[in-house]
């Protein structure tokens, strides 16, 4: 990658930080069909009162607030104080933490982990890392979801006015990291079914050790 690229990528924290009421604004609102059906497949593969880690929380709307609406347990976790604030005066009663998602360690497992439109605003190493994150997160048998790109590279958005880095690993290096750090029953879908360069939905589970 070149400088900027690298330098939008490690200034992905400090933007959302600066705009937390922007994204927040922004994202207070009902999801788009596409978004609910993969979320809604989530929610079915959980048992009742699950316990729920969401990776990049944000501001807990839309995502984390149907989660709760649906009886399970949130953690959030977010490396934004301002996004993580609003979880907290939003729903207290739920745990939410500012946290780098990249090697962290709650030294508990969940039901299901989430990481929806977050961690592919990391590095493609730093995604290739994840999934050792995301394995010790998860009970047995628990369920993964998260966006991935559809190929290998580097996407540059922009908001606020600002670069806004996006990367993603090829399909089969996520598959191959899944596989080694434990996880079975891996999918891969487009977030917009039948669009070739739509996102990815990735879907695992944690295996049971013998």
């Amino acid at each position: 990658m070149t400088e900027p690229v690298e330098a939008a990528a490690e200034a992905i924290i400090g933007l959302y930080s600066r705009h937390a009421d922007d994204w927040a604004r922004m994202r207070d609102g009902p999801l788009n069909a596409h978004e609910r059906a993969h979320l809604e497949r989530f929610a079915a593969a959980l048992p009742e009162k699950a316990e729920v880690l969401d990776l990049g929380c944000g501001s807990g709307r839309p995502i984390a607030e149907g989660l709760i609406g649906q009886g399970f347990r949130l953690t959030g976790v977010d490396a934004s104080p301002g996004l993580i604030a609003r979880c907290r005066a939003a729903f207290p009663e739920h745990e939410w933490r500012v946290a780098d998602m990249r090697g962290l360690d709650l030294d508990r497992p969940f039901d299901g982990v989430l990481a929806w439109f977050s961690s592919f605003h990391l590095t493609a190493e730093a995604q290739a890392a994840m999934a050792a994150v995301y394995a010790r997160h998860l009970r047995p048998r628990g369920v993964l979801m998260f966006i991935g790109g559809p190929r290998r590279g580097v996407a540059m958005g922009t908001w606020m006015d600002q670069p806004l880095y996006h990367a993603s690993l090829e399909p089969s290096e996520y598959r191959a990291g899944l596989e080694r750090a434990g996880l079975i029953d891996i999918e891969e879908a487009a977030l917009k079914p039948g669009e070739d360069d739509s996102v990815r939905v990735w879907t695992a589970r944690r295996g049971v050790s013998d």
